[in-house]
């Protein structure tokens, strides 16, 4: 028995959501807004929290400031059930934040990224990851960090006998280098969304970048938004479309999904119940404010998923 089912490392800030906003009000006068909410906010954190809420016990490394945001965030977190033990409070450090604008076409942010920088991945303890059954990681930064990444992923490999789930993410360096490719054998799970996909696969289309992928001995799974998603393994392809529902907020639904269908990996399901799961999630969380205010359990998933199979 594992201590953890899943070992999640990355970012963690604070989401002040500000909907139904196309523009800021002229220097000098104020305006007001029927609601603003604040919740929790970074791609690392959404998938730890939503794993908790279908019911798996995951435990989260990152790092909060000694401030106000920085306390709600751990007792959030440790409400829903994830374990904070590796969630470090930086003394006399502020906790990032995000504002986001949002209307019924899109959204736009205001980042402060704080004095809390996400662990670098080799400070991760080959002993704590040894506690879980799965590691989940985020963070990925090209030439940055790519050494690194390659390193650990060889070492857990060699250690332990965890899987792995990776999300990409987007590439801030802009460089969409093909030495990515060289992570994928010792990856379970590859997460990415299409855009990223055809970025790093030079492909004409998500299939092909996943074949690709996937011919490297990883699970391939391509988010596509209101399109649905897809999975390769093995030189078998999986697809589903994306469910209809009166979305509100998009924010977090990537990483709804990511937790969606990494909850159906570990249960053993199959790819297609695995992305009908992901893609639930990830629908679900749109249709309220914050990456994680309407993220499902598992009842109301799977009633969701039934529901509204074709």
């Amino acid at each position: 028995m594992k201590k953890w089912d899943v070992f999640v490392f990355g970012d963690i800030n604070v989401d002040i959501l500000v909907p139904n906003v196309n523009r800021l009000p002229p220097a000098g006068e104020e305006w007001e807004v029927p609601v603003m909410e604040t919740t929790p906010g970074g791609g690392a954190a959404l998938f730890a929290l939503g794993l908790a809420r279908l019911g798996m016990h995951p435990v989260f490394l990152g790092r909060v400031g000694e401030d106000l945001y920085g306390r709600y965030l751990k007792n959030y977190m440790e409400e829903a059930g994830v374990d904070i033990s590796l969630l470090e409070t930086r003394v006399n450090a502020r906790t990032g934040s995000t504002i986001s604008f949002t209307d019924d076409r899109d959204r736009s942010f205001l980042t402060f990224r704080g004095d809390c920088k996400v662990p670098d991945i080799r400070e991760i303890s080959m002993e704590k990851v040894s506690q879980a059954g799965h590691i989940h990681l985020t963070g990925y930064a090209e030439s940055v960090n790519h050494e690194a990444y390659l390193t650990f992923l060889q070492k857990l490999r060699s250690e332990t006998d965890a899987t792995v789930s990776f999300d990409t993410g987007w590439d801030s360096t802009e460089e969409w280098s093909r030495r990515i490719y060289e992570l994928f054998p010792y990856l379970d799970v590859l997460l990415m969304n299409e855009t990223e996909s055809l970025h790093y696969s030079r492909k004409e289309t998500a299939r092909e970048a996943a074949e690709d992928f996937a011919s490297k001995g990883c699970m391939t799974v391509i988010k596509m938004g209101k399109k649905g998603s897809l999975c390769c393994r093995d030189g078998q392809v999986w697809s589903r479309k994306g469910f209809s529902v009166n979305a509100v907020d998009t924010t977090g639904a990537g990483d709804s999904f990511n937790a969606g269908f990494v909850y159906g990996f570990l249960k053993g399901e199959e790819p297609e119940t695995a992305l009908c799961l992901g893609n639930g999630c990830g629908a679900l969380s749109c249709t309220g404010l914050g990456g994680n205010t309407m993220f499902p359990t598992l009842e109301k998933l799977r009633e969701f998923v039934e529901v509204n199979k074709e």
